[in-house]
């Protein structure tokens, strides 16, 4: 069988979700990185296997080409099972999905690196504003799905009961991203405590940005 190979960028939140989700899928995997900040995601060559260029793209064993975080993790638990990233039940589902959509769809495309270039290049926004913005963000979100974990009895030890999702890995990746601008989690107590639980799980800890072979 052909080698999976998994093209991203040790810093970004979204190859760090299809890391962590491959990791507890047992799947062996390649890593081909590209710098971010270099450009390098925009080479003829990566540009050929994603028109996109974004990071991070899974090639699989048979050769398909697979985009976007959150449909290379639906992916991988529709064809490895276990352990299951999603519920068995269709409310379970839907509320795992509805927050991992809250942190990808709401925070990160406004706040991910080519925006907050753009913020500068083309607004001339300083490195307070752009942090003031990156927080502001967060802040939107955050609040309020702290409120929805702390009051729901759905919430367990984990974002849904006490099995690892598809929302905690939402989670972990955000936090990351959020320490780098500062962004404190002491507002946020059982956002807080979910993230140190996962982040201490093997799979986890080894899908971390540190952790990787381009990590700076």
């Amino acid at each position: 069988m052909a080698k999976v190979v998994l093209h991203g960028y040790f810093r970004s939140s979204t190859s760090f979700r299809a890391r962590m989700a491959l990791n507890l899928k047992g799947v062996n995997y390649e890593q081909v990185t590209h710098h971010l900040r270099k450009g390098e995601h925009k080479g003829e060559d990566y540009l050929s296997l994603n028109p996109q260029g974004l990071v991070p793209s899974l090639v699989w064993s048979d050769g398909t080409v697979l985009t976007q975080s959150m449909a290379i993790m639906e992916f991988l638990d529709e064809i490895i099972p276990e352990p299951p990233l999603l519920p068995r039940d269709p409310l379970g589902r839907a509320r795992v999905r509805s927050i991992l959509q809250m942190i990808c769809c709401d925070i990160h495309p406004v706040n991910n690196m080519r925006v907050l270039k753009a913020l500068g290049s083309r607004f001339g926004a300083d490195e307070e504003a752009v942090s003031n913005w990156f927080t502001h963000w967060v802040a939107e979100t955050f609040g309020p799905l702290e409120q929805m974990l702390a009051s729901s009895r759905e919430t367990g030890r984990q974002v849904h009961g006490d099995q690892v999702t598809m929302a905690d890995l939402g989670l972990v990746s955000q936090v990351f991203n959020n320490r780098r601008f500062g962004v404190s989690l002491d507002p946020y107590p059982t956002i807080e405590g979910i993230f140190e639980r996962t982040v201490i799980l093997p799979e986890i800890e080894r899908a971390i940005p540190a952790n990787q072979p381009d990590a700076e």
